[in-house]
């Protein structure tokens, strides 16, 4: 299923070269085990579709017997209407012979993209904000909450609110019903600070993939009020880690991360302050990365291109 393309009157994508239709412009993503001849092949079966590669980065993991990454932005005129063919051709001619996990996306298309927030709105309408002014390509279909807080704010941007509460006791009737609502229909899922622990039957039927945010100290402080403990400590940093959900709690592949100083002058409403300053922006890049197809995750980290 394609996502979105993005409106005619949105910014630029990125990766458009000046003065070239974005709808020219592809992103291709490869993975696979490394061996001599990948980019060769690459390469010529491009040129013999016509498309040019006007970037391509790539990164080996070991050149014996490592994985191999590759993301590559091509300009091909008829991409549009060729594509079809050419991902069918590519799977048979290329993917298939060097064992393959690829993606082929068109700079124009935006990710469609769910929210789920609990009270917290920094980086909800942060991320609004952004889709809004076209500075992250995507289309924010909904936001999910366990609370109704942010409903009006949020319905200020003309993207639905849906409140699912949550308790101890309907857990799993919430997480069913977010399901309905999500499965099939997104490419990206954001807890947006969501203080709800999604369970591992959620993680593997939503279907895409889901990126969380949250607060890094060091030593760390869990549970609540970690900024009143963090200013009894003294911390010097306060920092912020984005990363893709897994079963295991808050060990999924880090995508970004970021700090900034903290004094003993800072209250403990400084220190909360600051930390939602760098979280909303580590998620922002974060997001973008993901929307701008800028991401090669491996089994506990990722690349970034």
């Amino acid at each position: 299923m394609h996502a979105t393309t993005q409106p005619a009157s949105a910014p630029l994508p990125h990766d458009v070269p000046a003065g070239v239709d974005p709808n020219e412009i592809g992103r291709l993503l490869v993975r696979c085990p490394d061996q001599p001849g990948i980019v060769a092949a690459v390469s010529r079966f491009l040129f013999e579709c016509g498309a040019n590669i006007v970037a391509s980065d790539q990164y080996t993991t070991d050149p014996d017997g490592g994985v191999f990454l590759l993301r590559a932005v091509i300009h091909l005129p008829d991409l549009m209407s060729e594509r079809d063919s050419l991902e069918q051709g590519f799977q048979e001619e290329v993917a298939s012979q060097f064992e393959m996990s690829w993606h082929l996306a068109p700079a124009v298309e935006q990710k469609r993209v769910a929210l789920m927030v609990s009270r917290y709105d920094h980086c909800a309408l942060d991320l609004l904000w952004r889709a809004q002014r076209g500075q992250i390509p995507m289309n924010i279909g909904v936001v999910i909450s366990n609370h109704s807080d942010l409903a009006d704010p949020v319905r200020g941007f003309g993207v639905p609110y849906v409140h699912i509460p949550v308790t101890a006791d309907t857990k799993a009737e919430a997480e069913e019903h977010q399901l309905e609502l999500l499965r099939g229909n997104f490419d990206l899922v954001v807890l947006a600070r969501y203080m709800q622990i999604l369970s591992g039957s959620f993680l593997e039927q939503v279907g895409c993939p889901v990126i969380n945010i949250h607060h890094s100290f060091l030593p760390a402080f869990a549970g609540a009020n970690p900024y009143a403990r963090a200013k009894d400590r003294g911390v010097k940093l306060i920092g912020a880690t984005a990363h893709y959900a897994t079963v295991d709690l808050d060990e999924g592949p880090i995508i970004e991360q970021d700090t900034i100083r903290a004094t003993h002058s800072d209250t403990a409403s400084d220190l909360e302050r600051r930390g939602a300053d760098v979280e909303r922006t580590v998620l922002a890049r974060a997001v973008d990365w993901h929307c701008n197809d800028r991401i090669a995750r491996l089994d506990k980290s990722t690349v970034v291109f």
